[in-house]
């Protein structure tokens, strides 16, 4: 302290003799200076004092408030030795606490055990059912349930239990109803709307005569993209309006994985156009060769319509039918030696096999191409699988699916188009066959008759 005072009047010193030097310059006589002298030596003492007592006071508080704040810190270690003694105290009646409710519990662990389970496998089936629609709270009173019995502090109470046994029974029940209410539905164009579904067992859930699929992820109805053909859909009607009785109706026994299969598999039209360029061709060709056939097999059967009267009629020919025109022939040369007549006759007959045959090469063609058009369509794609597997591997089935399609879809057109070309063929063929039969018959028998005639007059 006396430090600081001994530093306080030297600085009023310099002060001062600052102050006294600044205004000598300007003073006029010494008693104006030994005045001026005077009056500052007063006011400096008088600020050094004032100081002096505001440096005292700011001292004296401080000190009360370092006195202040020693009492409360042992206040607040007395506090926490209590409160850490209590803490020892607490930690031991827990332990002791725990230990006579794990003896008062006895069996009901494994109680808890069974009832934890039951309620997580409950929840796990009901979300998987259809019925979640018809009833959506009932999982989150098992899950909350479940929770609570894997906390071993935390007992059920006998609603509880008998909440569970009754959704397991009630799920039981539902298996074996028909039930109609409203729910949301979204539709084929991926649009919700509400409307009335009914609910067959645990197994279908139809609607407006479709079949409507569960997705559990999002616990909604949504309308198959495919529906089953309609000697199944047709008799949604009938169950939905019925009031009691039996009605025949098509159900998933696998909860609708046969109905999404239904969905992933292609139709005829997609099959077709999996054999893409190659597929295409082949059944432009069997298109044309069964066209080509119709009509071989129509023209055939009426030129065979037209012989088979001639046949009735021998002795007139007729120019419209092939035997007549033969048997005209025979007529014109029946002056003529048997020779000639035989040899008129080949000709003519010779001259009315093409029109038999038209044609035929080309239905035989068609039934050997179609099938080389199927390996083709094989062998294209299978190098557009090899493709796959050299740049991705093999790890993944899908990469190779589009050609391996490819591959056998070809092979399938190509089959199913060879085999109906060749029976139509061999069918148009021996019709062919019969009407030159029945002309070769025909001028063997003139030929023969010519020639008993010509023995007889000789």
């Amino acid at each position: 302290m006396i430090s600081t005072i001994k530093k306080i009047g030297l600085a009023s010193g310099l002060l001062l003799a600052f102050t006294l030097s600044a205004q000598a310059a300007t003073a006029i006589s010494l008693d104006e200076l030994l005045q001026q002298v005077k009056t500052g030596r007063v006011t400096d003492a008088a600020e050094n004092k004032a100081r002096l007592d505001s440096f005292r006071a700011n001292r004296a508080n401080q000190t009360s408030l370092l006195n202040a704040e020693k009492a409360e810190q042992k206040r607040q270690e007395q506090l926490s030795a209590r409160m850490e003694k209590q803490f020892e105290d607490n930690d031991v009646r827990i332990i002791d606490l725990e230990r006579a409710f794990q003896e008062r519990l006895g069996g009901l662990k494994e109680l808890f055990g069974v009832l934890q389970q039951a309620s997580g496998d409950a929840r796990g089936n009901f979300e998987a059912s259809v019925t979640q629609v018809q009833y959506p709270d009932r999982t989150d009173f098992l899950l909350e349930f479940a929770k609570k019995m894997g906390q071993s502090n935390r007992l059920a109470s006998m609603e509880e239990i008998e909440r569970l046994w009754f959704e397991l029974q009630r799920e039981m029940t539902e298996t074996g109803k028909v039930s109609t209410f409203s729910t949301t539905v979204v539709n084929s164009s991926g649009v919700e709307q509400q409307q009335d579904v009914t609910r067959i067992g645990a197994f279908n859930v139809v609607s407006n005569d479709k079949y409507l699929e569960f997705v559990p992820e999002t616990g909604r109805l949504v309308e198959l993209q495919r529906q089953p053909p309609s000697r199944y859909t047709g008799r949604i009607g009938d169950l939905v309006n019925a009031s009691s009785g039996q009605y025949p109706i098509g159900l998933d026994p696998t909860r609708g994985q046969l109905l999404g299969l239904l969905v992933q598999s292609p139709s005829l039209m997609e099959r077709i156009a999996q054999g893409k360029t190659v597929g295409y061709v082949i059944i432009s060709l069997g298109i044309v060769g069964v066209l080509i056939a119709i009509w071989r097999v129509l023209a055939l059967s009426a030129v065979g319509a037209k012989v088979n009267r001639q046949i009735k009629n021998i002795h007139e020919p007729k120019d419209n039918n092939p035997l007549g025109r033969v048997l005209g022939v025979a007529k014109e040369t029946s002056d003529s030696d048997i020779e000639t007549i035989e040899l008129r006759l080949g000709e003519a007959i010779l001259r009315e096999t093409p029109k038999f045959n038209a044609m035929l090469p080309l239905l035989k063609i068609i039934s050997v191409v179609a099938p080389l058009l199927g390996l083709l369509g094989t062998v294209t794609g299978m190098i557009v699988t090899f493709q796959a597997i050299t740049l991705y591997g093999a790890g993944d089935p899908k990469l190779m699916a589009g050609g391996i399609s490819t591959a056998l879809v070809t092979t399938v057109l190509g089959l199913c188009v060879a085999i109906p070309t060749v029976f139509l063929h061999t069918l148009v063929s021996s019709r062919a066959r019969r009407l030159t039969q029945i002309l070769q018959e025909e001028a063997a028998g003139m030929l023969a008759e010519r020639a008993e005639g010509n023995q007889s007059a000789a």
